[in-house]
C-alpha cells in the first residue's frame, strides 16, 4: 500500500496521506457517538470559538471539527485531483472550500439534533405575559379561580386563575401577569 502512495504525485499522495488516518478517526467517532460513548470532544482549547445562540454547546474548534474539514478537505482533493489536478492551487482552494462547508454541514446537523434533545416539560414560568382564553369564568378582586386554556411550548395546559381586577367571563382573552404560590395565575383581561 505504502508503495502505491509513493508512486504518486506528491499533491494527490497528501491528500491520500490526510484522507486515510482522517477516514479512521472519523469511523471511530461515528461508531461511538451511535452507541452512545460519545462524552466529549477529547480536545480542549485555550480559547472558545463558540458559534451558537446561548444553549448549544457547539466549539467552532474542536477535534471533532477538524476532523469534518479533513474529511471534506482530503477527499475532494482525490476526487477532483484527475479533473483539476493541472491546477494544483484551485484544487487547494476548492478542497478548502468543501472543508468549511462540511464544518458548517456538521454544525447545522448537530443544531436540528439537539432541538431534539431540548427540555420542553411545562414551567409554570413559561406561561409569564402570554395569552390565554378563560375557560371557566373568573370571579373578580381574587373572591376565587377560574379556568384559563393556554399554550406553552405548543401544548395547551388548563391551568387555574384568579383576577384583581373585575369578573372576567368566559370566552375571553387574558394575558398572565403574575404567579402566585407556583400555581395560581394572576390574569387581567387585554
Amino acid at each position: 500500500m505504502i508503495e502505491l502512495l509513493d508512486s504518486l504525485p506528491t499533491l494527490l499522495k497528501s491528500f491520500w496521506y490526510i484522507a486515510i488516518p482522517t477516514s479512521i478517526i472519523f469511523i471511530i467517532q461515528t461508531i461511538i457517538t451511535f452507541t452512545g460513548l460519545d462524552v466529549a470532544d477529547g480536545f480542549d482549547t485555550d480559547f472558545h470559538g463558540d458559534v451558537h445562540d446561548g444553549g448549544s454547546d457547539f466549539q467552532l474548534f474542536s477535534l471533532r471539527n477538524l476532523i469534518n474539514f479533513l474529511l471534506g478537505f482530503s477527499w475532494t482533493g482525490i476526487s477532483f485531483y484527475s479533473t483539476i489536478g493541472d491546477q494544483p492551487v484551485v484544487l487547494i482552494i476548492a478542497s478548502f472550500i468543501v472543508g468549511v462547508l462540511f464544518v458548517v454541514l456538521f454544525f447545522l446537523v448537530i443544531k436540528q439534533v439537539q432541538k431534539l434533545a431540548e427540555d420542553n416539560s411545562f414551567k409554570i414560568t413559561n406561561t409569564l405575559n402570554k395569552t390565554a382564553e378563560v375557560y371557566l369564568t373568573i370571579p373578580e378582586n381574587k373572591k376565587g379561580k377560574g379556568k384559563i386554556m393556554i399554550s406553552v411550548n405548543g401544548a395547551f395546559h388548563e391551568l387555574e386563575a384568579m383576577t384583581e381586577n373585575e369578573r372576567i367571563p368566559s370566552g375571553a382573552v387574558v394575558r398572565v401577569v403574575k404567579i402566585e404560590n407556583n400555581n395560581i395565575l394572576i390574569v387581567e383581561s387585554i
